[in-house]
């Protein structure tokens, strides 16, 4: 197809490159392809789309003018207690979080006795758990002043209702009567008329209510296109859709942390969090920032709205580092005022701080934190190592009741753990050499050789292929989990070729119609080898495009995406996945959870190929994984310009361009076999006998470059060598 391949690929495709700046505004008709996917409503005020007719009960006039605004307003009406209970249900088209607003056109009541007509209101994220009570409240986990359904009385003259934590006849204690939870994460709304009987005399269940309208405030971040500092397109308009999707669950998690208003209830207010932009696990439920959870929600963060949000990861890695106990140990959030007992989450806190210079370039974080990076690793986890295996071994020093990010009955020298803890070494070692710190990157580096060398040789199940999960009363027990194999690959504990066989042997043990199970047997734990965690899933994934098996990443993601996807409440991505491909944990599951947006990184990282190699993106890597689509497109976010790559092929020829900050360094990869003749910038590199200036690596040709800036790009080619014509410069 010769050198003019991206062009020809990409004529099709709305937008020229001039146009894919993510700052770049223009008249719609103009306006980039990938525009089109993102899912962030207009405003933030956000309105209804529906009514849902077969859930609408009882005595209600003109529904639909809850959509619609026109004939007047809904009034649900009851007369006595024989008579049904009115309700209407509606739904804001997808998952949203923030706080409701009704404007009531005044009521009514068949009685002098002062009470006023009672509404109560139940949301939820699916229509399987919607009931008269919410799917979830923030009543649910403490600080309990509802019964899962928000109260309100509503007076005889209009006036406009929201949604705030607390009581509307407060009882001077932190409790009263006509109580709300304030802030919700749901799509669906269930408004009746009814009252509870604790608040008497304030409500009644007769009467006439009149609504003229409703709309909900968004609180979390507001992604709409002129935020997104980074994109990513393919020829796949499923994965294109999946990726922007994977954003918007992500930014309903990104939001400033009010402890006593929306936060989680169990004793996570904090003075240092108050007020600060944080990455909850989720806008549903579980709204404190835990630092694995970070481990995917960061990176989407980062590829996705850059530097214009990355706040909300350093504010919560900064807080959990300033809590950090005096033996080493760091909080995962600040639960429990920061006590919950978690086995792995420091070596998380030491993987997402690395992250996040990496990907941001803030070495002021580094060089604060540095001191507690190395507690972490010199104090606890010495700590709870085993002299004689060289281990950490979950049990010692006190800890046989951490839990850990599913807190699973796990015992002994845990594969999970020790591949973590492998991880977590590699990456101080980085940000040690970073700092110039010789000698802790070469402890460290030689400390994670160590426990690579001994959790293999005392952990791998030579009988499967795979690495045994843990022990129970000395005995491996007969699992082997996704956590722990996945990991082992990511940090090198494998060769390439038994990391083959293990996700070989995975695929055939753990495969589900909605993803792979993040157990092979219930030998754990009851139905382990039936649950999906798409967060856990990433790693998996991330593992079979780093060992070249990208058709199988892409297969699995289409299970696993394409379930979460298809189900109600569709767009947003689930905490986890139960038997028969269910919400694992019912209605209390988060079905908008920032660790499941894996495909985020995926995407960008993997099948578009960039990737930071120094703090700041001082140095890249540009190395696609083509997985059988025929072209990617996009940008990732940078301290500076942004990294913009496309590349396309067509099976006899690969191109790639790449355009990056003037000044900065990188290697771009390209998949070659041989005999291909190879370009930079229209330079012969390889005339398919050899060549200098580049090398070859596992299938690839690697070709060292440097940044010309956003105008200019370096582009590099592969083409099939036509036999008996000499390949001039």
């Amino acid at each position: 197809m010769g050198s003019n391949l991206l062009t020809n690929v990409f004529a099709f495709i709305m937008g020229q490159w001039g146009l894919i700046s993510p700052t770049w505004t223009g008249p719609y008709d103009h306006q980039p392809s990938w525009h089109r996917y993102v899912r962030a409503s207009k405003s933030r005020i956000i309105y209804p789309v529906r009514i849902l007719p077969d859930l609408t009960h009882g005595d209600v006039t003109n529904p639909s003018g809850l959509i619609t605004g026109e004939g007047g307003p809904t009034i649900l009406s009851r007369r006595s207690d024989s008579d049904e209970i009115p309700a209407v249900t509606v739904d804001f088209g997808q998952n949203a979080v923030g706080n409701l607003s009704i404007s009531f056109d005044g009521s009514s009541t068949p009685d002098s006795s002062g009470a006023r007509p009672g509404i109560r209101l139940a949301f939820s994220e699916t229509l399987q758990f919607l009931s008269n009570v919410s799917d979830f409240s923030r009543s649910h986990n403490g600080d309990t002043i509802t019964p899962g359904s928000d109260q309100v009385a509503v007076q005889k003259d209009p006036f406009v209702w929201t949604a705030k934590h607390g009581c509307q006849y407060p009882d001077g204690r932190g409790k009263g009567k006509v109580c709300v939870d304030g802030l919700h994460g749901f799509r669906y709304l269930r408004i009746y008329l009814d009252a509870l009987p604790s608040d008497a005399p304030y409500t009644t269940s007769l009467g006439e209510v009149k609504i003229s309208s409703l709309s909900l405030e968004l609180s979390a971040f507001h992604g709409t296109p002129d935020t997104f500092k980074g994109w990513f397109e393919c020829s796949d308009r499923e994965l294109t859709q999946w990726w922007f999707d994977g954003v918007y669950t992500n930014d309903l998690c990104v939001d400033v942390f009010r402890g006593k208003e929306d936060a989680e209830p169990r004793g996570a207010a904090s003075e240092t969090l108050e007020g600060k932009s944080v990455i909850h696990d989720a806008p549903k439920r579980d709204r404190d920032p835990y630092v694995g959870d970070l481990a995917v929600a960061a990176l989407t963060l980062f590829l996705s709205h850059g530097t214009l949000a990355s706040e909300a990861a350093g504010n919560v890695l900064a807080d959990l580092a300033m809590h950090q106990r005096g033996d080493g140990w760091i909080p995962p959030a600040s639960i429990n005022n920061y006590t919950l007992p978690l086995f792995d989450y420091p070596l998380w806190w030491v993987v997402c701080s690395h992250d996040y210079v990496w990907y941001t370039g803030d070495m002021k974080y580094l060089k604060t934190y540095y001191p507690n990076l190395v507690a972490v690793l010199g104090k606890w986890y010495p700590s709870v190592t085993d002299a004689d295996t060289g281990l950490v071994t979950k049990g010692l020093n006190g800890t046989g009741g951490y839990g850990d990010y599913a807190f699973l009955p796990r015992q002994g020298p845990v594969t999970y753990y020790n591949v973590l803890y492998v991880l977590a070494l590699q990456r101080a070692a980085e940000m040690a050499s970073a700092l110039s710190n010789a000698d802790d990157a070469k402890r460290w580096s030689k400390r994670a050789d160590d426990v690579a060398k001994a959790v293999f040789s005392r952990n791998f199940d030579d009988s499967v292929g795979a690495f045994y999960d843990g022990t129970k009363d000395g005995e491996y027990v007969k699992a082997h989990a996704q956590d722990g194999n996945s990991i082992a690959i990511l940090a090198n504990v494998v060769s390439k070729h038994t990391a083959k066989g293990i996700l070989e042997c995975y695929s055939r043990a753990a495969s589900r119609p909605y993803g792979n199970a993040f157990y092979d047997s219930d030998a754990v734990g009851q139905g382990f080898s039936q649950r999906v965690y798409a967060f856990i899933s990433y790693f998996e994934l991330a593992a079979r495009f780093q060992t070249g098996l990208g058709r199988s990443a892409i297969e699995e993601i289409r299970r696993l995406y394409g379930w979460m996807g298809g189900q109600d409440p569709g767009v947003t991505f689930w905490e986890g996945i139960g038997e028969n491909g269910r919400p694992y944990e019912d209605g209390y599951t988060s079905m908008a959870h920032g660790w499941a947006t894996g495909v985020v990184p995926l995407m960008s990282g993997h099948v578009l190929g960039v990737k930071p190699t120094s703090p700041g993106f001082r140095t890249w890597s540009v190395v696609p994984v083509t997985a059988g689509l025929r072209w990617a497109r996009g940008v990732v976010p940078t301290p500076g310009e942004g990294i913009a790559v496309e590349w396309a092929s067509d099976g006899d020829e690969f191109e790639v361009s790449v355009r990056a900050e003037r000044g900065s360094r990188g290697v771009v990869g390209i998949p070659i076999e041989d005999g291909d003749v190879v370009r930079v910038d229209g330079g012969l590199v390889s005339d398919g006998r050899g060549g200098v200036g580049a090398r070859v690596e596992e299938g690839r040709i690697m070709v060292d470059v440097e940044g010309k800036g956003w105008d200019q790009k370096v582009v590099v080619s592969a083409r099939r060598r036509s036999e008996g014509r000499p390949e001039g410069l």
